[in-house]
């Protein structure tokens, strides 16, 4: 998601004995000859009116119109359409290929991704690589939107971990009413977003583009995104790079629930570091006690928030990013400790105004739900959801309440959900993706625990699996990791992998990256301190640099 620090050795003796040349082929991957180009007048590229390009590259967007219902092999079915807002930095040189970049979600606008890829990549691929990104259908500046009731979150909100039946109910009915006001705002657009519509938008784009077939980068859900559209459009894949991988074995309650002990792991290692480091935070000389203040601060702001402003609720989201990335734990350090030490607010209101949820966040968080919510099904009997959030509250408190209440909306929501799209050659199932594939992954990532990676490698019978030993970012490639980055270009430039290896994997282990240094930082709307990589929440902004 974010943290720009280079590995401390780069892997490439290593990776001179185990990489392997994938030889040109029909399949999939075919990396002797270019990406093939037909027809384009289906794109009018030109300046882009509401973005700006990270450096100085040449940033152009355009519209695709696409229909908004399909039949289920991707055909038309009905009149109505929608319209896909989209952007690309063409490459330096000669474009041999194209990459499609999403950043997970799902929610998130994703056309600010063509700049920000361009940048990080290497030059050598910014020379053959034009990059496309996209606001999928119902965010960003993609039309009809996803509209349902920015109202929901203005501070101060009830508290997520509910003290009584009553409170529980109470927050109940708020995410039935926020279930209710996306129907009747939103329309019928709400039927037509699942990940399934989406992968049928991503291969209009590569029509429309004229090729033949796409690179693929798709972070944490755009690892879904990308397994989905790979097993319905095999032939049109050239390279397929899942970084920060959903487990294609949990649909999404599951997944939520899995991934409640995961962000608690994650805040583990935030307030261990933390105590590491007592003598620049003064919380605490252990993970322990550290976990104490945070635990205590959240109940004083129960009783008074801060500023009027940032409640127990406010309070978490302003510091899930923790869990995300190691790059945000100098910022939350500091801001726990100059409330709890100094009685000082400044820095924690700075840390809620970048990362908190405002009216601003409707969009995303309808968007979200829009997806999940109709991707597979969910528990109907409430008495499911209050036992598994109790017991999940009682092993990772971090988010676990928070989590529930998030996607509490699809236990009343209107569209209807359909089966989980799996992948596999067992009853039911999608035949998946047999070509060449790339997955990444950080062994500590909170957002998608690294199982995931390792049940989709065995799904994906030609991928292979880079792990990052100890990483605590989510979302790796070009984030800075040397030795991540080094596979990540041989496959998207020469079609080399390292080799497959028997058992289980991973493939190939790379050092993960230092620690970040303590230190009090004071996050900034618009800074370069605020998350990149969208992390199955929604959460966006801008990457570390």
């Amino acid at each position: 998601m974010r943290a720009r620090t280079w590995a401390a050795a780069s892997a490439g003796a290593v990776l001179a004995s185990l990489v392997a040349a994938i030889p040109a082929q029909a399949g999939p991957v075919e990396q002797v000859r270019e990406s093939v180009r037909v027809d384009q007048g289906a794109l009018t590229w030109g300046p882009c009116q509401d973005l700006r390009p990270v450096a100085d590259e040449d940033l152009e967007c355009a519209t695709l119109t696409v229909p908004l219902a399909r039949t289920a092999d991707g055909g038309r079915a009905g009149e109505d359409d929608v319209r896909l807002a989209l952007s690309r930095v063409r490459a330096t040189g000669k474009a041999r290929h194209t990459l499609l970049v999403n950043p997970g979600g799902p929610g998130s606008a994703g056309r600010m991704w063509a700049s920000y890829t361009h940048q990080r990549m290497p030059a050598r691929l910014r020379e053959t690589h034009d990059v496309v990104s996209f606001d999928p259908r119902g965010v960003g500046a993609s039309t009809p939107s996803i509209t349902c009731d920015p109202g929901f979150f203005a501070p101060v909100r009830p508290d997520t971990v509910p003290a009584d039946a009553t409170a529980e109910a109470a927050l109940r009915a708020d995410a039935a009413d926020y279930a209710r006001s996306c129907a009747a705002n939103t329309g019928p657009l709400l039927q037509h977003a699942r990940t399934e519509d989406t992968a049928h938008d991503m291969d209009a784009i590569r029509a429309a583009l004229g090729l033949d077939r796409i690179d693929y980068l798709g972070y944490s859900y755009g690892s879904y995104l990308g397994t989905v559209y790979s097993a319905l459009y095999p032939d049109r894949v050239r390279a397929l790079v899942l970084d920060s991988v959903v487990n294609p074995d949990n649909p999404w309650y599951e997944s939520n629930l899995v991934q409640s002990r995961a962000l608690d792991r994650a805040a583990r290692n935030f307030f261990d570091w933390t105590a590491r480091h007592d003598g620049v935070y003064g919380l605490g000389t252990t993970g322990e006690e550290v976990a104490e203040a945070y635990y205590s601060l959240r109940s004083e702001l129960a009783d008074e928030p801060a500023a009027g402003t940032v409640g127990p609720t406010e309070l978490e989201g302003a510091v899930l990013p923790i869990a995300y990335s190691a790059a945000a734990w100098p910022s939350a350090a500091g801001a726990l400790s100059s409330r709890i030490n100094d009685g000082d607010d400044a820095l924690l209101l700075a840390l809620h105004e970048v990362h908190g949820e405002d009216a601003d966040s409707d969009r995303g968080y309808g968007g979200y739900l829009a997806v999940q919510c109709t991707d597979s099904r969910w528990p109907e009997d409430w008495s499911t959801w209050r036992a598994d959030a109790e017991e999940a509250h009682r092993e990772a408190p971090f988010m676990a309440w928070n989590n529930v209440w998030y996607n509490a909306p699809c236990a009343t929501w209107d569209a209807e959900a359909d089966d989980w799209f799996q992948v596999g050659d067992g009853p039911g199932e999608h035949p998946a993706y047999d070509g060449d594939a790339l997955l990444v992954h950080a062994t500590e990532d909170g957002a998608t625990p690294v199982e995931g990676a390792f049940a989709l490698r065995e799904r994906l019978p030609g991928s292979v699996l880079v792990t990052e030993e100890g990483g605590l970012t989510h979302g790796v490639a070009f984030t800075g990791n040397a030795c991540v980055d080094e596979v990540v270009t041989a496959y998207l430039g020469d079609g080399e992998l390292p080799v497959r290896a028997g058992g289980a994997g991973p493939d190939l282990t790379c050092e993960g990256r230092p620690e970040p240094a303590p230190g009090i930082v004071r996050e900034e709307p618009g800074s370069a301190a605020a998350p990149a990589v969208h992390g199955m929440r929604g959460e966006s902004g801008q990457p570390v640099e």
